[in-house]
């Protein structure tokens, strides 16, 4: 199994990483992939993926601290992504949830770091929460200026903690994205996503503990860990009637092929 997004960086981890990294290695957790939410946390998981052989990182700005993003910074992202342990831009997206952040400087962010990624020719992890909308449009526009370059021929990113229906699902493989399930889908009410789970090809599903946030419902209103994360494949495994060893290493491939992680 491989967590295609965790938060290693993050302050809830700072007592005992190297304990929460070598729980998920014992529940079969072989890979992880730390996700950035601006500049700072984009350098310390980085430096958590240089200490660790199979710990990887997307380097970006959240949708939520797109307002922090300042001349300059996507040259020291850009920067950062010359080293071969960042697989990705991200987490890059729009929330229009969340007020603390203006519309417009959030699109402004997620086309900047978008035409990063193009440069750089990796992979985007997207951030949607009550966006789609807007979010699609703007998706449906970068690909198309991906047309004859090298990335065209590639799968283009991940909708991480997707928040759609099964319809939206497959407008965003259309364009070239694939689609993350978190532990949010083991709640009760977990609606469209248990759907997504059970009916989408495997070939275009991740999983992800969106640790230390959104822990599945056997531990929910704790602290996520990238531990966890067997339950979300036990829960796919269930819905579609197959064995969660398949699952995850299903997963964990599709993970592989979209980062090109170099799994040891």
């Amino acid at each position: 199994m491989i967590d295609s997004h965790a938060h290693l960086d993050a302050p809830e981890f700072d007592s005992d990483r190297e304990q929460v990294l070598l729980r998920a290695r014992e529940q079969g957790v072989n890979a992880i992939v730390s996700i950035a939410v601006d500049l700072q946390s984009s350098r310390a998981s980085l430096l958590i993926a240089q200490s660790y052989t199979n710990v990887f990182t997307a380097v970006g700005f959240h949708p939520n601290r797109a307002s922090e993003l300042k001349a300059g910074d996507l040259d020291l992202l850009g920067e950062l992504t010359a080293n071969p342990k960042v697989v990705a831009i991200g987490e890059i997206g729009l929330d229009y949830y969340r007020k603390s952040t203006p519309h417009e400087r959030q699109l402004q962010a997620l086309e900047q770091q978008l035409d990063l990624a193009r440069e750089v020719n990796l992979p985007v992890i997207i951030h949607c929460r009550d966006a789609h909308k807007d979010l699609f449009d703007v998706l449906t526009r970068w690909a198309g200026s991906l047309s004859g370059t090298a990335k065209d021929s590639k799968l283009k990113g991940v909708i991480h903690c997707f928040s759609g229906n099964l319809a939206l699902a497959w407008r965003y493989i259309e364009l070239g994205f694939v689609i993350s399930l978190p532990g949010s889908l083991t709640y009760p009410r977990a609606g469209d996503k248990v759907r997504v789970a059970r009916e989408l090809p495997l070939d275009k599903l991740l999983v992800e503990t969106d640790s230390p946030f959104l822990a599945p419902q056997l531990y929910r209103g704790k602290r996520n860990e990238p531990s966890y994360l067997p339950l979300v494949v036990d829960k796919i495994a269930q819905l579609r009637e197959v064995s969660a060893a398949a699952v995850g290493q299903t997963t964990a491939e599709n993970t592989i092929n979209l980062f090109n992680l170099a799994v040891i």
